[in-house]
């Protein structure tokens, strides 16, 4: 079904009623593993203050903080923020699993000034080996410690993957059942060869691609990991210097559902602080949106982040573009 000027008319006078939706990222982003040669209390302060910079670095959005006067200062007395902490044993020898308390970190990071776009979602790593098959998680280590070190949270796939080959051509239905299944718009796929390595991270439906070499496995997947953290940066950690606004097109909506869903998740997304309707075209909704980030960069992070969005094509009038996947 079409909408309307008529239909948007009346359902803004329901939107308040709406539960808000909320995108659900795998994994506590308050919860970090970090390695330890002992039980000491000099190695698990110091694994507490790694930790801690890790989810800092998540709940800023993915900025890097270490430049933010009292930084140095909260890491020292990570200890108080830890909520439970646990030693485990693990292939790669004794790793401590940590958890902060959410409502210290929070107001840590908002004393630090920082104004975030909201926490990214996680990665799906889809890596195939010289075999042709699917990495596990214990091959990928090496990739998800260089990852992990930089606060990007990682998923893996299940024993029904989506298509490498569809996900890797931004074919709208196999990304449709990433956003659903996983949870995100950001998918890493690699193929490993002997000494090199093709990754094409896909992020809202763009890629990027790139290649790598080393002299081993590990090597190939520790680059890959902070090659993919940079260019999730470059693309999502767009931080405005005060309040944008601009016009959002989004097209793709079959229905008054579609809508509704469509303006709750921009209503609960933390960088936007406006939402109006200025009219709609055939399957497609004009809105004004107010936001603390620039509308590129909020359509970014919209469609990277698990709502069923993609980026979309230019339309006349509107500052940026997105797909409604169904």
């Amino acid at each position: 079904m079409r909408l309307s000027r008529l239909l948007i008319a009346t359902l803004l006078l329901f939107l308040a009623a709406l539960p808000p939706l909320r995108a659900q990222v795998a994994g506590s982003p308050y919860s970090v593993v970090v390695p330890v040669a002992d039980t000491s209390d000099v190695q698990r302060d110091q694994a507490f203050a790694t930790a801690l910079g890790q989810v800092l670095t998540r709940i800023a959005g993915g900025q890097d903080l270490r430049s933010n006067p009292g930084y140095g200062d909260a890491l020292g007395k990570a200890g108080s923020m830890v909520q439970k902490f646990q030693y485990q044993r693990a292939a790669t020898g004794l790793i401590l699993d940590v958890e902060f308390e959410p409502g210290s970190v929070r107001r840590l990071v908002s004393k630090l000034g920082v104004q975030s776009a909201g926490i990214k979602p996680p990665v799906l790593l889809l890596v195939q080996g010289s075999d042709g098959h699917l990495l596990d998680q214990a091959a990928l280590a090496s990739l998800a410690a260089a990852a992990g070190a930089r606060g990007t949270n990682l998923v893996y796939p299940d024993s029904n993957p989506p298509d490498p080959a569809k996900v890797a051509a931004a074919d709208p239905a196999a990304l449709a059942a990433v956003n659903r299944q996983y949870h995100t718009g950001l998918v890493l796929l690699g193929k490993l060869r002997d000494g090199s390595a093709d990754w094409t991270l896909i992020s809202g439906g763009q890629a990027q691609r790139w290649s790598g070499q080393g002299t081993s496995a590990d090597a190939l997947l520790g680059d890959a990991g902070n090659g993919m953290v940079d260019r999730i940066g470059k693309q999502l950690n767009v931080i405005g210097a005060g309040p944008s606004e601009g016009k959002l097109w989004v097209s793709g909506l079959d229905s008054a559902m579609d809508y509704a869903n469509l303006v709750a998740t921009l209503e609960d997304d933390p960088s936007v602080k406006q939402v109006l309707t200025l009219g709609a075209q055939n399957d497609g909704v004009l809105l004004y949106v107010k936001a603390s980030v620039p509308m590129s960069g909020l359509a970014a992070n919209l469609a990277a982040g698990g709502h069923l969005l993609l980026q979309g094509e230019p339309h006349p009038g509107a500052d940026a573009n997105l797909r409604w996947l169904r």
